[in-house]
């Protein structure tokens, strides 16, 4: 069983998944990332709470990430799960987008991002 949590804060939108996301309830992640990706143009995912990620999710989670930068946005993720922080390290995600172990380091990280696009306009 899978639950999202969308929060908006002052400047950004949390998406806190809870459960596992697998073959199972990756449709339910994909499209909350897919609405958030068009929504959110600072997006944090915590996956704290997220006790299991197979490929299917993980190729969800860079799709999301695919469409939020299509829109310009920025993305960042929060996990403080050894496992799941071993596997995004593992294949390479962390190259592509900030994993961090904290919501409060993401939103630093996308401060950066923010700041970095600014600079190179």
């Amino acid at each position: 069983m899978l639950e999202i949590n969308v929060e908006t804060a002052e400047n950004y939108t949390l998406c806190r998944p809870s459960g596992e996301i697998d073959a199972y309830t990756v449709g339910a992640f994909r499209e909350a990332l897919t609405r958030l990706a068009v929504d959110a143009n600072r997006l944090v995912i915590d996956l704290s709470d997220v006790a299991f990620m197979d490929s299917a999710g993980l190729g969800a989670l860079i799709g999301g990430i695919r469409k939020a930068r299509e829109a310009e946005g920025a993305v960042a993720v929060a996990c403080d799960r050894p496992s799941l922080t071993r596997l995004l390290h593992t294949t390479g995600f962390d190259r592509i987008v900030p994993v961090t172990e904290s919501v409060e380091e993401a939103v630093e990280a996308l401060d950066q991002q923010t700041e970095g696009e600014a600079e190179a306009e």
